[in-house]
């Protein structure tokens, strides 16, 4: 489960990191009260889950309340990546000297959580890893004994951070691994970690991802989920029982087993394509969730092909195909090209079953995927 900024932000605020005084704002009228309310110069951000908001129009400054309107009235309502934008935080501006990157994830590698510093902040941090990893400190951490002091105070040591604040750093980063421990988290992050003209750091931004499987020992976080459902999608999804992360591209997926979508998701990458969702149906998917799932992937206004790759074990190659043809048969035009690939039990009948007059069939799962990168490129020309 993926927070919103403000609702992480309040997550770090209680466990003693600092961040900027903000309020929640629906409405130009609202905007302009929790500017006034912050007290100006304010930034107002658009509440989305994606990346690269700056950029894209999503977070401005005011200095005056003709200011916060004029921002309000730009970000509300805007298409950021594929989201409306309903939810703006207006929040104190930082007078900042300098950015920091701090973080705690999984390395599935090593097996292990690491705590990563760098001072290059206030940037995509995945470009910094792929250009210069060396910019960024590691300190890789031993779950049973949790991160010791020493260890905080190495990595940022390790990143080259300045002495005036190491000790400020290296505290944050103590707390923030506390919190991925406590509170069940998948990745934590603040990028910016704001360094103000004072030496005092403040957390401009505020990433916090829990692990879905383990909300019921977080009933406060689990409170949030309703919340911080990023759009219509992602609440059908949980509506369905679906496991589905929205993406960026224009191909939709969607296969039973994490495994075979992500296999699958490469493939699309490899081939030239764009993922345009991770959709996994669960194994034993019977036709009402196959038609589900295809319902799902059709609303994604990015869409424009899809690839259905089905391998039979619990799930039959027959109650897929006769999922799919009830989804198709809804509609009095298909609304995005299908290829379909069945394997695995029951796999002959299935394809015997589909209705090519609706979908594209093809043998192997290379085939399929590059019929739908193909067919998605076709559309979008």
């Amino acid at each position: 489960m993926k927070l919103h900024e403000y609702q992480a932000k309040e997550v770090f605020a209680e466990a003693g990191i600092p961040t900027p005084a903000s309020r929640l704002a629906a409405s130009v009228d609202e905007v302009v009260a929790a500017a006034a309310a912050v007290g100006y110069p304010v930034a107002v951000k658009a509440q989305v889950q994606v990346g690269g908001r700056g950029k894209a129009g999503g977070i401005e400054l005011a200095d005056s309340e003709a200011e916060a309107r004029e921002a309000a009235e730009s970000i509300l309502g805007m298409d950021l990546k594929g989201y409306t934008v309903d939810r703006v935080l207006v929040e104190s501006a930082v007078d900042f000297v300098d950015e920091l990157y701090v973080g705690v994830t999984m390395d599935r590698g090593l097996g292990r959580p690491v705590a990563m510093v760098s001072t290059r902040g206030g940037v995509n941090i995945e470009e910094v890893a792929a250009e210069d990893p060396d910019a960024i400190a590691r300190e890789h951490v031993d779950p049973a004994f949790g991160m010791h002091p020493f260890q905080a105070r190495k990595a940022v040591y390790d990143a080259g951070v300045d002495r005036e604040i190491a000790r400020d750093v290296a505290s944050v980063l103590e707390t923030l691994y506390g919190l991925w421990d406590e509170r069940d988290g998948s990745d934590a992050e603040i990028n910016p970690l704001m360094v103000t003209a004072e030496g005092d750091v403040v957390a401009a931004d505020a990433v916090f991802n829990v692990d879905d499987d383990a909300l019921f020992r977080q009933p406060d976080l689990a409170e949030m989920e309703e919340d911080a459902a990023e759009d219509d999608l992602e609440a059908k999804a949980n509506e369905y029982g679906f496991d589905y992360v929205r993406l960026e591209g224009d191909v939709g997926i969607i296969g039973n087993g994490a495994g075979l979508v992500m296999t699958t998701l490469d493939l699309v990458d490899y081939y030239g394509g764009s993922p345009a969702n991770f959709l996994d149906i669960g194994g034993g998917a019977r036709a009402e969730r196959v038609a589900n799932a295809l319902d799902m992937v059709f609303s994604d206004e990015n869409v424009e092909a899809v690839v259905f790759n089905i391998f039979g074990g619990i799930t039959r190659g027959d109650e897929v195909a006769r999922g799919i043809n009830e989804a198709l048969e809804r509609f009095e035009e298909i609304p995005k090209p299908v290829v379909v690939r069945l394997a695995g039990t029951n796999s002959e009948e299935g394809m015997e079953i589909l209705n090519t007059d609706l979908v594209q069939v093809e043998e192997t799962l290379e085939a399929a995927v590059q019929a739908a990168v193909e067919r998605a490129g076709e559309v979008a020309r």
